[in-house]
């Protein structure tokens, strides 16, 4: 069994922050992975808010410098799934698919993944136009019709995106207003190719090798549609990626751990950090800072116990 100071589970802007802070703090910093470094902001196309940058950079480019930073002080990084944790007042233990690791400190950052519709065709058309991620498969459109379902950020931003390719964006939204950012909504307002539907829903998403069409109803007129497109983008929230904690570490209704403003969990030692945490903003700038505390806070655990 390998003794570590710091085991960090998830290596997504928040899971690398605290990677940095933790390593350069001297402490022995493990980040478990069993995917992709980076997380779900690998595949969004542009980051033009974070602090510092006055050129936009694509979200893969931003990870690696930050993952080439935290090797530069040392962080060791594990390709393994973390398939149990066992905790007592002291140690925790991190049981992978390949080791066991006992931890001083665990750093929980492992994120939130799309929330599905739930609604006839979505699962069968998925990767046959149905997609949760307009940056991957957004060049697939070119010069064709596409749906945006969804209000938010998320939502709003990649349709914004997807007018790279398509010809035209419907944005289907069940309220009869946008929840993105002043700013976001007012790009999209201006763009041509983007059509706004207000008040609908999609009951069904049809066809037959692949996506032709949707089945709308609109929730003021219970007027019932169809609408031909090619492909279809879900974004209508997020889920959090809880599995290994809901048994003992405090959630909210949606699944969200609960941590005072430290990112102190109810157990001792045990933090979280980035999207998996309750929170009012889940950007880039919030999960570093989360991460950066996290590990600040994890080093002086250490020291006073």
């Amino acid at each position: 069994m390998e003794n570590i100071d710091l085991a960090i589970i998830g290596a997504g802007p928040a899971g690398l922050s605290a990677a940095i802070y933790g390593a350069r703090g001297g402490l022995k910093t493990i980040v478990f992975e069993k995917a992709l470094i980076g997380g779900q902001i690998t595949v969004t196309a542009e980051i033009e808010n974070y602090p510092g940058f006055e050129e936009t950079m694509s979200g893969f480019d931003f990870i690696e410098k930050i993952r080439l930073q935290a090797l530069k002080f040392g962080t060791i990084f594990k390709n393994e799934t973390v398939e149990d944790i066992q905790i007592d007042a002291a140690t925790k233990i991190i049981q992978t698919d390949e080791n066991t690791y006992k931890t001083k400190t665990v750093i929980y950052a492992t994120g939130a993944f799309p929330r599905k519709l739930g609604v006839p065709g979505e699962d069968k058309y998925t990767g046959r136009g149905v997609s949760y991620c307009a940056t991957c498969d957004g060049a697939l459109y070119r010069n064709k019709v596409v749906a945006v379902i969804g209000g938010g950020d998320s939502a709003i931003e990649e349709a914004v995106f997807l007018t790279k390719f398509a010809s035209k964006v419907y944005v289907i939204h069940r309220r009869d207003q946008l929840r993105a950012v002043h700013t976001i909504q007012q790009k999209a307002f201006k763009n041509e190719k983007i059509e706004f539907i207000f008040d609908t829903i999609v009951n069904e998403i049809n066809g037959d090798t692949q996506v032709r069409s949707l089945s709308l109803l609109n929730k003021k007129t219970n007027q019932e549609t169809n609408l031909n497109i090619d492909g279809v983008f879900i974004y209508v929230g997020i889920l959090p990626n809880n599995s290994l904690v809901q048994n003992f570490l405090d959630l909210d209704e949606a699944g969200f751990i609960m941590t005072d403003e430290s990112m102190q969990t109810k157990i001792p030692g045990f933090y979280a950090a980035g999207d998996i945490r309750q929170k009012a903003l889940r950007q880039v700038v919030t999960a570093t800072s989360d991460g950066a505390i996290a590990a600040f806070l994890a080093e002086k655990w250490i020291a006073d116990n």
